[in-house]
């Protein structure tokens, strides 16, 4: 899609397509395009088709109310942050007393947008003259444009001088797909840093895998999950942090926030009643240790990030289990513990073993219909040597 056929979509016509090709299944699409490009321009009935189904993969990222009204692009769609994550940074913003904000490599305009919602006025950059027309229209259609101003500009080039916080979102994706080597973003995350440190307070989207040691000292890196996954990282800069450099995990929707303290490695023991699975984002910044203080815990295996306690100790930063049996690895052995246990549905979570969880299916020959019983099965080491674990979520 080009800016022009974009422009079409935004016409009146183009907007009673896009109302009428809403909720078309791929099977239905040929029949719909050939009856509609009776009456409609050939390329803008693609244009709608594709945008229905962007909009419909869109609602896991931004809810079905506003899915439907935002426009995407399929790269803009696959790089935007998710409204959860982008409303928990605005309102950490505003609440640093962020009035006004640059939005570097901004896409379709998810960060300004939800800037926008806090009350902050936005100025939002990107180089792509397309992705530069769907992020204004996305502000109007959210009723935001008095607040956002979409700039198509190299992003190396703008004054970020005046205002009071600066966000950026390095792409991190090429046609070859993801990009891992923070160098490699564009610009490149040192661009980004130095841009940061002009900056009163600043934030800098990065790659949840982004190694520790690219961390600048004086930054505080955050990962943020949401529902049970890692979503991204953040590197905050000036006002924006908590202290002096530091680590967190944030989970969300709840929005609770586990702070590093420094802490030695945990000890390690043997496996006790209960093992605490500690959330994405607590592994990510090397906070294992702060969750095991939590819960007065200790590790099955000093390389393993499973916590282990003899009584329960509800947390946030963790999912609980209770522990029935703790084995070393034998398929045999634990296909006949489930049968003999009546257990037909296994859930197999792993950390530190090579089994692929679907070949342990596969070798159990389990039937859920015989056998209605479940269970979770851990594949893991303890101190050092192959084990598997079994029990169930705690309530």
């Amino acid at each position: 899609m080009d800016r022009e056929v974009f422009a079409e979509l935004l016409s009146d016509e183009g907007q009673a397509l896009l109302r009428e090709v809403r909720g078309v299944e791929p099977a239905q699409e040929l029949a719909v395009a050939t009856r509609l490009r009776q009456r409609h321009e050939p390329a803008l009935v693609s244009a709608a088709l594709a945008q229905s189904r962007l909009r419909a993969r869109a609602e896991a990222k931004f809810g079905p109310a506003d899915a439907q009204a935002l426009h995407f692009t399929p790269d803009g769609l696959e790089q935007a942050t998710r409204t959860e994550v982008a409303g928990h940074r605005a309102r950490r913003m505003r609440r640093l007393g962020v009035r006004s904000a640059v939005d570097l490599c901004c896409g379709i305009g998810a960060d300004a947008l939800a800037l926008a919602r806090e009350g902050i006025r936005v100025l939002a950059v990107d180089r792509s003259p397309l992705t530069c027309a769907v992020a204004r229209a996305n502000a109007a259609a959210l009723g935001l444009a008095e607040l956002v101003e979409v700039r198509c500009a190299d992003v190396t080039e703008v004054d970020t001088g005046g205002w009071d916080a600066l966000f950026a979102d390095p792409a991190r994706r090429t046609g070859r797909g993801r990009v891992f080597d923070p160098e490699g973003y564009s610009p490149p995350l040192s661009w980004a840093v130095r841009t940061a440190r002009t900056a009163p307070l600043a934030a800098l989207k990065v790659a949840p895998g982004i190694p520790h040691e690219a961390v600048p000292a004086e930054a505080e890196a955050e990962w943020v999950s949401c529902g049970g996954d890692v979503k991204e990282a953040v590197l905050w800069f000036g006002d924006g942090r908590t202290g002096t450099g530091g680590v967190r995990a944030t989970l969300l929707p709840a929005g609770e926030t586990l702070a590093g303290e420094g802490l030695p490695d945990p000890e390690t023991g043997p496996v006790g009643r209960y093992l605490y699975e500690p959330d994405g984002a607590v592994v990510r910044a090397h906070l294992v240790a702060e969750l095991a203080q939590r819960v007065a815990g200790r590790l099955i295996d000093p390389t393993i990030a499973y916590v282990t306690t003899d009584a329960v100790h509800p947390t946030p930063f963790a999912t609980g289990y209770e522990i029935t049996d703790a084995l070393p690895f034998n398929v045999k052995k634990l296909r006949a513990l489930l049968r003999e246990r009546g257990v037909g549905v296994v859930t197999v979570k792993k950390r530190g073993s090579a089994v692929e969880p679907e070949e342990l299916r596969r070798k159990l020959k389990l039937d859920s219909k015989a056998a209605p019983g479940s269970c979770t099965v851990f594949l893991t080491r303890i101190a050092g040597a192959p084990s598997m674990l079994l029990g169930h979520p705690l309530a």
